[in-house]
């Protein structure tokens, strides 16, 4: 089983990024927490793994810190959770937010997260409330902020369930409101605008 990677990052998308380490580039698939805090193509990284064996596949899921990475396993344990609707509730939502939505039973909160149903909300509640710490560190800062492209912003709502035009209205105002903000930000604020906040 594959636990940790280090070495250089040759490609980076809202999804997924390849890492070379010593010659092999690996495949690994990340939440968009992970994508606007790692470095740029070219730099070092030191990525967290959740190793997930199918019968047809090996997929990796990487995580920049250890809260995220069992905040993913956590969800996995939870009935009719795999992988790509954990790493949708983990990109949707900040693992601190989603930590105290769970322990506070905050079902509406995670119906807002896409692809996030009442059921599926209700089923984590109740897997889950008792199994979260009481409090979550905060996430370390994104190492280049910089500005952020609207096909990226556009690219990670599409990626979260919604349609490329719901993605587009949602990005443009948001950029119409803050052009210089940090990508974070600015997803932040389109998922605001898409949930009608």
């Amino acid at each position: 089983m594959i636990a940790h990677l280090r070495g250089r990052i040759l490609k980076k998308g809202t999804q997924e990024a390849v890492i070379d380490v010593a010659g092999v580039g690996y495949g690994v698939t990340i939440p968009l927490s992970t994508f606007y805090r790692l470095g740029e193509v070219g730099t070092e990284a030191s990525l967290l793994i959740h190793t997930h064996v199918r019968e047809d596949a090996l997929a990796l899921y990487c995580f920049l810190t250890e809260e995220e990475q069992l905040l993913f396993e956590r969800l996995l344990s939870v009935s009719g959770v795999g992988p790509k609707v954990a790493l949708g509730i983990l990109s949707g939502i900040e693992a601190p937010d989603l930590v105290e939505a769970l322990r506070s039973s905050d079902v509406a909160r995670l119906t807002r997260i896409p692809g996030v149903g009442k059921k599926t909300a209700e089923r984590l509640v109740l897997e889950l409330k008792d199994k979260m710490p009481a409090r979550t560190a905060p996430l370390p800062e994104a190492a280049s902020p910089g500005g952020a492209s609207r096909d990226d912003l556009v690219s990670a709502l599409v990626h979260l369930g919604y349609s490329r035009p719901e993605a587009e209205r949602g990005v443009d105002k948001a950029l119409r409101e803050g052009k210089e903000a940090r990508f974070e930000d600015l997803l932040r604020r389109s998922l605001q605008v898409l949930s009608g906040r």
